[in-house]
């Protein structure tokens, strides 16, 4: 993972998109549209805002490990009340509200073009302005996350799974999803299930959800997927050393070059050391290595 540093870093949530996206993660695809969520009125949209409530903190608290925070920003209509729920909390963490008006009957509010437009604005003004977060999933992100590293910013992004462009999550130097973050409580996503039929009345049309049909869960949250995963990496951190084994930090860090999306907790290890523990059918692991020393080895 990119390392914990002093350095400063600008953090810009797209919160409809996580809102959305938490809320038919646990309920079902589409579901925040059908349940007219957005205007909240009715006790079951309450209770299920609630049960899909997202942990502000807990995203803010991991932005803290890349730096110093000196951008914070979340951007939404913040007269909904599904948002506005949020505001105080998000005031409590001197988070700027960045106001958007619904620009569409659909409710399509722009988040996505303010939004790149305010980080690159930040990126040319502030120089020292090391780490970018994105909270977000929408595949509208690439361009701007390919832009940000070319201007020699990290890039971190952060979506729930399940709603995440898989082209996004490869675009970012790192990706996590929102159910792996420290301090939340993971859920797993609503099983698939046939159209509902169309109610009474017609709810607020989607006209743009932020869950991607076809997103795919990224090949490394598979034990198999992971294993190969580790493999390529080793091969390639071997063909360029001069030492036949490689250290912990070498071998995460080229993994995550490959595919940002990796992380060992969500395979069920604690660290990343236990995760190299249990894949000793295919590489060797020196237990007497100095601490972050040299210590794997592709099993010949």
């Amino acid at each position: 993972m990119a390392e914990p540093s002093d350095g400063r870093v600008g953090v810009y949530l797209d919160f409809d998109n996580v809102v959305i996206s938490r809320y038919d993660q646990l309920f079902g695809r589409g579901d925040f549209y059908r349940d007219n969520a957005r205007r909240s009125e009715t006790d079951t949209a309450k209770q299920r805002l609630e049960e899909a409530r997202v942990d502000i903190g807990a995203i803010l608290d991991y932005a803290t490990s890349f730096g110093t925070l000196a951008v914070t920003k979340a951007y939404a209509d913040w007269s909904a009340p599904v948002n506005a729920n949020y505001r105080s909390q998000l005031v409590n963490r001197a988070v700027d509200l960045v106001q958007l008006f619904p620009v569409t009957s659909g409710g399509k509010n722009g988040a996505d073009i303010r939004l790149a437009v305010d980080v690159l604005d930040d990126l040319f003004r502030f120089d020292d302005l090391s780490t970018v977060v994105l909270v977000a999933g929408d595949s509208d992100y690439i361009a701007l996350a390919q832009r940000s590293r070319k201007l020699g910013r990290t890039v971190i992004g952060i979506g729930v799974a399940g709603a995440t462009s898989r082209a996004l999550m490869a675009a970012c130097d790192e990706f996590i999803d929102y159910d792996a973050l420290p301090g939340v409580e993971p859920h797993a996503p609503a099983p698939r299930r046939a159209e509902k039929t169309a109610p009474a009345v017609e709810p607020e049309p989607a006209v743009e959800e932020p869950v991607e049909p076809d997103a795919e869960a990224p090949e490394s949250s598979t034990p198999e997927g992971a294993t190969a995963l580790l493999l390529r990496a080793l091969r390639v951190v071997e063909s360029r050393g001069d030492d036949d084994w490689a250290s912990n930090s070498q071998l995460k860090n080229q993994m995550l070059r490959i595919d940002p999306t990796f992380n060992e907790k969500t395979l069920g290890f604690s660290t990343f050391t236990k995760f190299l523990d249990s894949r000793t059918d295919v590489i060797r692991v020196k237990k007497d290595a100095a601490p972050n020393g040299p210590r794997v080895q592709t099993k010949r």
